[in-house]
């Protein structure tokens, strides 16, 4: 390896058989509001969304549900969970389902506090976020692209 570098990655993971009820470690550390993140509605046939909406529950939070998140989601939908999070003053996205729903929750994250258009300045001008950050958590139900470990997030422009 050439060169000198820091690397860090403040990602906390839990894994195991019932990593599940971790998120009520997670949950009171954030506020009121989740906006809750998932794609089709498998979530729902497998069971993981009643028991993710049984753990928020508990935790005393205010569910805003934002579904319908596609394979490599696009910009549209961006803009359409941006403006949820926005009218809802959303404390905290949790995104249950697979890398596209953590790659969207993330491009979300970063672009509820900004006042520019994300897609011009995430994708075009390749810009750092510099406003606040909504936080994020990911339950995930499969695996393969490894978006939970790393700040990047594939959003789709068909123009």
């Amino acid at each position: 390896m050439l060169g000198n570098f820091e690397y860090s990655n403040p990602t906390k993971l839990y894994f195991g058989e019932d990593s599940l009820c971790s998120l009520n470690k997670e949950l009171p550390k954030y506020g009121k509001t989740v906006q809750l993140i998932y794609g089709g509605g498998s979530i729902k046939k497998n069971g993981i969304y009643d028991q993710v909406m049984e753990l928020l529950k508990a935790s005393g939070k205010v569910v805003i549900e934002d579904d319908g998140v596609m394979p490599n989601p696009t910009v549209e939908k961006l803009r359409e969970g941006v403006q949820i999070a926005r009218e809802n003053h959303v404390d905290f996205l949790l995104a249950v389902g697979g890398g596209s729903c953590c790659d969207y929750t993330k491009a979300v994250s970063v672009s509820v506090h900004c006042d520019e258009d994300p897609w011009e300045k995430y994708y075009i001008r390749f810009e750092e976020p510099d406003c606040e950050i909504v936080p994020v958590g990911c339950v995930l139900t499969m695996v393969g692209t490894g978006s939970e470990m790393n700040g990047g997030a594939v959003i789709t422009n068909h123009d």
